[in-house]
């Protein structure tokens, strides 16, 4: 092979190699399903908030916190897990605002997942306001890391198959 060749399947091969373990397994667990819904508007607040995965959870291992915007914590009860179900009670009081669920639970195969989303309570009997909304976070490579990789990768391509096109036409 020739050298511009073998750099840029050197390139290419580097490159996937630092994409590739970033991307998240397709077998481990995710949420399926919450209540309330992510980006949900709700007329009163609610009473529990349950969360639904793929996959059965480790009941020793599933923590849910419902925060207000400026980040105080609503007390809730523990969580129940029942297979890929997790519910805790809301005993805390919540007025008109913006709030974030996050959790953290462990699959039964051992394999962590932790995530958050918002929704709104607009109650219109209610007064007081929780706040402007919190950041949203997840796991996982960022879409910017993804496509920075796949334009490297095809730029080395493109080098390594103008440097083979330019020694054919130069003979």
């Amino acid at each position: 092979m020739r050298l511009g060749v073998r750099l840029g399947v050197a390139v290419l091969t580097a490159a996937l190699a630092l994409l590739v373990p970033g991307v998240p397994a397709q077998a481990h667990n995710t949420l399926r399903s919450a209540s309330p819904a992510r980006d949900a508007t709700l007329t009163s607040a609610p009473v529990e908030v349950t969360l639904e995965f793929m996959d059965e959870l480790d009941p020793a291992f599933a923590t849910v916190v419902l925060t207000g915007a400026d980040r105080r914590r609503i007390a809730t009860g523990d969580p129940v897990v029942a297979g890929a179900r997790s519910t805790v009670q809301v005993t805390g009081a919540m007025a008109n605002g913006t709030y974030t669920v996050a959790y953290r639970v462990v699959s039964v195969d051992g394999h962590p997942l932790q995530g958050s989303y918002l929704f709104t309570v607009a109650d219109p009997t209610a007064g007081g306001d929780a706040g402007a909304a919190t950041v949203e976070s997840h796991d996982g490579p960022g879409v910017g890391l993804l496509v920075a990789g796949g334009a490297l990768a095809a730029l080395a391509v493109a080098a390594a198959g103008l440097g083979w096109r330019r020694r054919r036409v130069g003979r």
